[in-house]
């Protein structure tokens, strides 16, 4: 058989010998036909496997497979060893994103190149724990929508698991935000995803994006009980007199339509890739600090899906139609979710126990955590009863006067008529004492 390039036989590579081969076989069936600087690439792709764009690049020198022109330099920079420590537990942990690789061996103080971390993590791909593979049907196509500026939110809940110190673990509640026009995005973390949890997330939303026409959500069941038989939603009265106070619809997806609110669907898959991959925590209030500054960052930066910076967009056209909430009295007791204080003088809340003093004689308070501080007012918010400092601790958190520690004497309100006796106890005689012989001599 001719052999159309000659190889040396010390030098080549499998490269090389897959395009050689794949060329004698075209020359021999084209045969005189055959002209090496108008071979068909499609069916050279599809005879060796080469992308299209490589077997140009290999066209232009006669495809003949020649070394790299770095080839055989070595890089003095190993800047980027020192932190292999943390590449590698990351990439163990299956946190493969070069970006957010980069971003956590920055906060440590590396100084080098994102282009070195992706070629460490090119090259260390067999540390990343195996994908489970899950096949399923297409199924009919979804078919995307736009909304104008400040029409349309979309929120859901995300849940995450904890691993704790001493071997325990425990799920928190994400809740996220994003307006379906810009891409501006809020997020903020809860032990729970309770009702109350959902008010006081959506009204820090809102303080943070502004108050749009309509909130797209699914079927939760603090938002809609049923559906009547027109198909109406029957909303649950504490979140239909939320809505009204407020200011806004709600509209629901479809049951099991998840792509139909595909951008908060989206957002909650980003945070857990990026934001919480591989983060490490001591308390909830410093995580949603960390979560705040990540949405500044990441509503500074250009996102292709919206083709913009969602803070300019969302602030010159948005903001116009939905404007930012304001504090009211209102929405203090939306804040400060009731509680009942318990026969020992605690109230419960985010899983711990709070005193409350001895001297506030109702049954049910109303408490707000405010950074690291939790404040305990009283029903009607008029005044506040006490402050503790949030420590996350699982010990009760005692407060001032919680307990009545001189008590008063009660004094009788009628003169004593009743009169008793008392006498002397009788001796004690012991069963031992007629062994007592000394006495019986005497």
């Amino acid at each position: 058989m001719y052999q159309y390039i000659r190889m040396n036989e010390k030098n080549r590579n499998d490269l090389q010998e897959i395009l050689t081969q794949a060329l004698n076989e075209i020359k021999d069936e084209l045969g005189e036909k055959f002209n090496i600087d108008k071979v068909n690439l499609a069916e050279l792709e599809r005879r060796t496997g080469i992308s299209r764009g490589k077997l140009r690049g290999l066209k232009a020198n006669k495809f003949v497979v020649k070394p790299h022109g770095l080839s055989g330099r070595t890089s003095n920079n190993n800047v980027i060893e020192a932190f292999s420590g943390i590449l590698n537990d990351l990439l163990s942990k299956g946190v493969s994103n070069a970006s957010v690789c980069y971003g956590r061996i920055c906060e440590v103080g590396y100084a080098g190149s994102k282009s070195a971390v992706k070629n460490y993590v090119k090259g260390h791909k067999y540390l990343i724990p195996a994908k489970r593979q899950i096949v399923s049907p297409q199924g009919n196509r979804g078919r995307r929508y736009e909304t104008g500026p400040g029409e349309s939110y979309q929120m859901d809940w995300g849940f995450v698991t904890v691993d704790t110190a001493n071997g325990k673990s425990y799920k928190i509640a994400c809740f996220a935000m994003i307006c379906h026009h810009c891409g501006q995005r809020y997020i903020e973390f809860f032990p729970n995803a309770k009702q109350e949890n959902l008010f006081i997330g959506m009204i820090h939303a809102f303080m943070y994006m502004g108050v749009p026409r309509y909130v797209l959500t699914d079927n939760m069941k603090s938002v809609v009980i049923k559906r009547d038989y027109n198909n109406k939603p029957i909303w649950q009265k504490d979140y239909e007199l939320f809505m009204g106070n407020i200011g806004f619809d709600t509209k629901l997806c479809k049951p099991r339509h998840p792509f139909t609110k595909g951008a908060v669907e989206r957002l909650v898959r980003f945070v857990k890739e990026n934001f919480l991959a591989g983060r490490i925590f001591t308390e909830l209030t410093d995580l949603n600090y960390d979560a705040l500054r990540w949405c500044n960052a990441q509503n500074a930066a250009y996102h292709r899906a919206v083709d913009c910076i969602p803070n300019d967009k969302h602030s010159s056209s948005c903001i116009k139609v939905a404007p930012l909430l304001e504090a009211s009295p209102e929405l203090s007791f939306y804040l400060c979710p009731p509680r009942c204080i318990s026969f020992d003088g605690f109230v419960t809340y985010e899983g711990r126990r709070f005193g409350v003093p001895y001297w506030y004689t109702e049954k049910t308070c109303r408490v707000k955590r405010d950074g690291y501080v939790l404040y305990i007012y009283d029903y009607n918010m008029t005044k506040i009863l006490t402050s503790h400092d949030v420590t996350w601790s699982r010990r009760d958190s005692y407060c001032r006067d919680q307990y009545l520690i001189h008590q008063e004497e009660e004094t009788p309100t009628a003169p004593i008529t009743t009169r008793i006796k008392q006498i002397d106890p009788p001796e004690y005689n012991p069963g031992f004492s007629k062994y007592n012989f000394e006495e019986d001599c005497e």
